[in-house]
């Protein structure tokens, strides 16, 4: 029996996503003493008398965190004052009071209810007891983490009819605490300053440069000498790349550095901007569609050196030859960059993916380490990207060190001893091409950890494939039918093709060795888009896992020592602190994020969740929710002859979110061959100005006709029919 079209699509279009199983201690302590002695210097009585917890106590903790209080806490860990927990976003706990030996005795203490049905990503930030975590839509909530119970939330009520403007998921990777304030980005591009005890707006700044693109923020800000640092994302859609500094007390721009160089008929803002123009072809008009770079997410900070990294992002559109037809290294796109930390001016670059041209973003959280190569003493950087190798440079002045692949590989053979890829010239063909890694990454935002005890790197690794054509024809913004995302305003240059990748799609944990460049244990997993990692002083590494898992294991061998179900799959890293004496580890947990909104591997859609545990923990889970699907869509009434140009529409309009119908389980937005009939029959009432625009879904009016929903409504159903099983 021959195959039809509409079921090889089905079948192969991102199919294989999922299917594919020195100091002396006696300064450590005065520095801790320190640390302290700020908190009580706020206020004698309040040391005394301030119940745990309450707006007194809160004030006098959270005023004491600023660069003094959180280099103190290195030398302890109890507290976990910044996103990745010290300067240097090591990630590493020198708490050892749960180790190897107990952490079977690990129980839950307490569960906190984020009312949130999207992407969670972030890990708390902790203080004596008080966390702030965020949920979706950048909703902050502070909690008391001796109890369990909420403190005070804030919404900054994003526009929710704007959540496709995003890429990724209307998803937030933490807040930044310093002197008292809580300072969140929310999704609309807002930098926000909150009183760290009641909540309430300090001030709030719109960091958008232009309105024209859709600009989002879902990363962390750092606060370092008194500035609150951020980036923006949005390359996808035709973004110019920037990170921006405000005065933390102020809320006042300090400095701002863009990635990529704007208009070359125009001022270049910086000598950096001038120099990195000369790499990119104006033939392109890149600066038309943004240029792209967005530092849509790590920043990291040494205060020893001054200087804090920025990881930059994709070109807009990812595909070279359309914004840069005669080639070029295209500065500052895929690059470890060092900025003055208090003037914000380029003092060196490393450019992982010279040229990129298949969004190999190197946002991906980047760690400082103090490691002894070839018998010397080296400050390095260490880094994961999306292209697959894993880097070590040096970061007082950005000079390569190594690079090895962590997981195969296509697109380049290696590197050379001057830091530069040996390309595959096949990877930058006109033909049709599997990307290895694909777009989603070799390893994403997910934060890894290094354990100086160990000298380990517990990295998440994944391989997700696609096979993808180079677009013949592009245009900005243009809605083409086939063109993946295009009418909800992506703009990648490539076409996502239904040919099923010849490579499986995995996801593991890797523990690295840096200083050898070569793996010393892994753990397979069933799929992509795991967890980030926390590893331990007592031999531990914590991490989630998209089949709804958080997991223990010996961080020297590798052996899975505990793990408790989580109600839904992890994407978030966990933290871990002390509160009156007692080691706790927290992880947030809520599914989501550009994998998570089409696909699952479980069978639980349990809402967003804060899980707190410590040894001999007694309370019980929460109640799991079973993934409500209806059954195989069937009954909607359509014209065969309308599949293949549905087929193509649905591409453009629908496939970001919702995946193939019935092929896929959906995410934590509902895939469209297990709803009901009548939605799908009534599915112009759900396209133009729908019940689901607060939530994110895109209002297609104008961009959709009548016509086009039609044959939406015959592809889906065609497919659901195709697929079904015969009787």
């Amino acid at each position: 029996m021959t195959r039809s079209p509409r079921v090889d699509f089905a079948r192969r279009f991102f199919r294989n996503i999922v299917t594919d199983r020195h100091r002396t201690a006696r300064l450590a302590c005065a520095a801790t003493a320190i640390g302290f002695g700020l908190a009580l210097s706020f206020s004698p009585a309040i040391a005394q008398n301030a119940a745990k917890g309450s707006p007194d106590h809160i004030k006098a903790v959270t005023s004491a965190v600023d660069g003094a209080s959180i280099k103190a806490n290195t030398a302890t860990s109890n507290d976990w004052p910044t996103i990745g927990l010290d300067y240097a976003e090591t990630r590493f706990s020198k708490l050892n009071q749960i180790n190897a030996d107990n952490v079977k005795k690990l129980g839950l203490v307490w569960s906190y209810p984020l009312e949130s049905s999207r992407g969670v990503e972030a890990t708390p930030v902790v203080v004596d007891g008080i966390m702030y975590q965020t949920a979706s839509w950048s909703v902050v909530h502070a909690i008391d983490a001796r109890t369990g119970k909420r403190i005070w939330t804030f919404d900054p009520k994003i526009d929710r009819e704007k959540g496709y403007k995003g890429c990724c998921d209307v998803v937030n990777r933490g807040v930044a605490l310093w002197k008292g304030k809580v300072f969140v980005a929310a999704y609309d591009g807002r930098l926000i300053a909150l009183d760290a005890a009641t909540g309430q707006k300090v001030w709030e700044k719109d960091t958008l440069i232009d309105k024209e693109h859709s600009y989002t923020i879902t990363g962390a800000p750092r606060v370092f000498n008194g500035k609150v640092v951020i980036g923006n994302g949005g390359a996808e859609y035709g973004a110019r790349g920037y990170v921006t500094a405000y005065d933390a007390e102020t809320g006042n721009q300090a400095w701002r550095w863009f990635t990529v160089p704007g208009d070359p008929s125009k001022p270049f803002e910086d000598e950096s901007m001038a120099a990195a123009a000369k790499t990119w072809d104006p033939a392109g008009k890149y600066w038309i569609n943004g240029g792209g770079g967005t530092a849509w997410d790590t920043i990291t900070f040494d205060p020893e050196l001054n200087m804090v990294y920025i990881g930059t992002g994709n070109g807009s559109p990812w595909n070279r030859d359309i914004r840069s037809p005669a080639g070029g290294d295209n500065l500052y796109l895929a690059s470890l960059v060092a900025l003055n930390a208090d003037t914000g001016k380029y003092i060196w670059h490393y450019q992982e993916t010279p040229g990129d041209h298949w969004d190999y973003t190197s946002t991906q959280p980047m760690i400082l380490a103090d490691l002894t190569i070839d018998g010397a003493p080296r400050k390095v950087i260490l880094h994961a990207p999306k292209n697959g190798f894993f880097f070590v440079v040096d970061r007082t002045n950005g000079k390569f060190i190594s690079a090895k692949n962590f997981v195969d590989v296509n697109w380049a053979t290696g590197y050379d001893a001057n830091g530069r890829p040996i390309e595959v010239p096949a990877a930058r063909g006109e033909a049709a091409y599997d990307s290895i890694p694909g777009p989603f990454g070799a390893h994403n935002w997910h934060p890894m950890s290094f354990n100086p005890q160990t000298g380990l790197v517990y990295l998440p690794a994944q391989n997700v494939p696609l096979n993808l054509t180079p677009e013949k024809a592009f245009k900005q913004n243009a809605a083409t039918p086939g063109k993946f995302g295009g009418a909800t305003g992506w703009n990648v240059g490539f076409m996502l093709n239904a040919t099923p990748p010849k490579a499986p799609a995995f996801g593991r944990l890797l523990a690295w060795d840096p200083v050898k460049q070569k793996e010393a244990w892994r753990a397979e997993y069933v799929a992509p888009w795991n967890g980030g990692t926390l590893t331990t002083a007592g031999n531990l590494v914590f991490q989630g896992t998209a089949d709804g898992r958080f997991i223990a294991y010996n961080a020297t061998t590798g052996e899975k020592l505990w793990e408790s179900p989580t109600g839904t799959g992890v994407v978030a890293a966990a933290g871990t602190y002390m509160i009156d004496g007692k080691q706790y580890v927290t992880i947030a947990v809520g599914w989501g994020g550009v994998f998570g909104i089409s696909q699952r591997v479980t069978e639980l859609q349990s809402p967003g969740t804060v899980y707190t545990f410590a040894i001999d923990g007694k309370a019980p889970l929460p109640t799991f929710v079973k993934y409500q699907t209806e059954g195989l869509l069937e009954g909607v009434k359509y014209d065969p002859k309308d599949v293949p140009e549905g087929t193509a529409i649905y591409v453009a309009a629908c496939a970001t979110c919702h995946g193939v119908p019935g092929v896929d389980k959906g995410g934590n937005v509902k895939n469209l061959g297990y709803v009901s009939k009548e939605i799908i029959t009534n599915l112009k009432d759900f396209v133009f100005k729908g019940p689901f625009n607060d939530q994110g879904m895109p209002d297609f009016t104008g961009k959709l006709t009548e016509a086009d929903v039609v044959k939406i409504q015959a592809f889906i159903q065609g497919t659901a029919d195709a697929i079904r099983p015969k009787k």
